[in-house]
């Protein structure tokens, strides 16, 4: 479990095969899990300045690979007594997005990224989705993707800053909006409704 709070901007030093090696400051221990562009990955070996993870077949099918060239986020896995300032986060990429369009706003900055439409059943207005490891809040679900408004210390303190359009990212819906749809799509005539999770998502 994670928080979509960057711990540290780390140097993706290779990726062969199925075994990714990170530079990092970072000292983790062999079996640790560590989200890396928000996909919760196991370290198999451990290097004098940092670690290789080792990524599943189902992995590198939903990841954004692209993204694992240069730099990347890197968060340790959550302790019980850590404080959650994020949403809790499960390193399961959902899927792949795509950024569109940047608008710079005098205070923040306007991300639209394309994704697909069973993604976009689990935005919600204001709900939280992580997008390469960075917790953040949906401003706007559109026809075929979303809106997120990025503040300054958000844009300044992650790789964002360096994002262009064109690149794609990885996306974990949120967690309860996921279990939510589960439960309505199995009890269709359930009287829980999609207005009533917006509430209840809102206030969390």
């Amino acid at each position: 479990m994670f928080t979509g709070l960057v711990r540290e901007i780390a140097q993706v030093k290779s990726l062969q095969d199925n075994k990714l090696t990170i530079i990092a400051k970072h000292k983790g221990k062999l079996g640790d899990s560590i989200a890396v562009n928000g996909a919760c990955l196991t370290i198999i070996e451990i290097l004098e300045n940092g670690f290789s993870l080792e990524l599943s077949e189902e992995s590198i099918k939903n990841i954004a690979i692209k993204s694992y060239k240069n730099l990347v986020h890197i968060e340790p896995a959550l302790k019980t007594n850590d404080r959650l300032d994020g949403h809790f986060v499960q390193g399961h990429i959902d899927g792949i997005g795509e950024i569109t369009k940047i608008i710079k706003h005098k205070i923040g900055t306007d991300f639209y990224i394309k994704t697909t439409q069973e993604i976009l059943s689990l935005c919600i207005p204001k709900g939280s989705i992580c997008i390469n490891g960075i917790s953040l809040t949906i401003n706007e679900v559109l026809q075929n993707g979303i809106r997120l408004t990025i503040i300054p210390h958000t844009l300044q303190n992650t790789l964002l800053h360096t994002y262009k359009v064109g690149d794609e990212v990885n996306i974990e819906t949120d967690m309860f909006a996921r279990m939510i749809k589960h439960f309505l799509d199995r009890k269709p005539n359930s009287p829980l409704t999609w207005e009533a999770v917006d509430r209840i998502l809102g206030a969390y």
